[in-house]
């Protein structure tokens, strides 16, 4: 398995070129002359969900239309759930992600209004962030398997900290493969850090920019490091074999007790960084 993948290097992720169950992305922009885009869901429960622009998302004979955004720095955005089993076709100009997930069940089609996506300010420090958590268990009960969440990060800051994993079924985890896809304001660059167990190995630090993705089939992810000057965004997507749709983790324990110290600290004053008046 490949676990950096360079942006421009892939379309699409699947469970097969991942080489992993359940979990998927792929990547498409409209404009110009293309203005419409057709894609079948499979065996997969999905989400079109614009990164920058706006359109209309037509499904099992309903058109959803979503106003988007400017671009993942500048606000909160609406998404449309699409089934398995389904033909999807997306009109409208921009830049568009397909987070997915393997799954058993088809549900309806449904439309995410940004007003209702969850909106956190997570950690303290220089380890604050915010979390959008449009697709998780609590944000969207809608979906039979996917999870996924925005996460963005202030220059200079860590998130994904203290690292964490989630790659064993036991009490206060579940195993979940993730996708992590990176944006960077202005044309920077963050860092990935992913590490394993002697059982398990995995060794990830990678530069990335916007269109990069790292894979993690398991083992400790974070941090995710956003260099003084450039904001870092990034797009989780994660789904596994569990009955329950739960995001369970667990921190290394050597780095656990850095939540402890938040308690002392101030948020970042720079959150939220995108326009979420009057949102969830």
């Amino acid at each position: 398995m490949k676990h950096y993948l360079p942006g421009g290097s892939y379309d699409a992720i699947t469970p097969e070129s991942a080489g992993w169950d359940y979990s998927g992305l792929g990547l498409f922009s409209l404009g110009g002359a293309r203005r419409e885009h057709t894609f079948a869901t499979g065996g997969s429960e999905a989400l079109v969900l614009p990164l920058a622009g706006s359109c209309t998302v037509t499904c099992d004979g309903e058109t959803f239309t979503v106003r988007g955004r400017r671009d993942v720095f500048s606000r909160v955005t609406d998404f449309v759930y699409v089934p398995r089993d389904a033909d999807v076709t997306v009109r409208g100009e921009g830049r568009f992600a397909v987070p997915s997930a393997r799954c058993e069940t088809r549900l309806a089609a449904r439309y995410g209004p940004a007003e209702d996506v969850p909106v956190e300010l997570r950690g303290a420090g220089v380890a604050s962030r915010q979390v959008n958590n449009f697709c998780t268990p609590e944000g969207f009960p809608y979906a039979e398997k996917l999870i996924a969440c925005e996460v963005l990060t202030p220059g200079g800051n860590w998130s994904s900290y203290p690292p964490h994993k989630h790659d064993q079924d036991r009490p206060g985890e579940c195993v979940l493969e993730e996708i992590y896809y990176f944006e960077v304001a202005r044309g920077g660059m963050g860092y990935q850090r992913v590490y394993g167990t002697p059982e398990r190995p995995i060794e990830v630090l990678e530069e990335v920019r916007t269109g990069d993705a790292v894979l993690i089939p398991h083992g400790w992810h974070g941090p995710s490091m956003a260099v003084p000057g450039y904001d870092l965004y990034y797009l989780n997507v994660m789904a596994g074999p569990s009955d329950e749709r739960a995001w369970l983790i667990c921190d290394d324990p050597s780095h656990a007790w850095v939540r402890s110290a938040w308690a002392e600290q101030e948020m970042d004053p720079r959150l939220p960084l995108t326009d979420v008046e009057g949102l969830g």
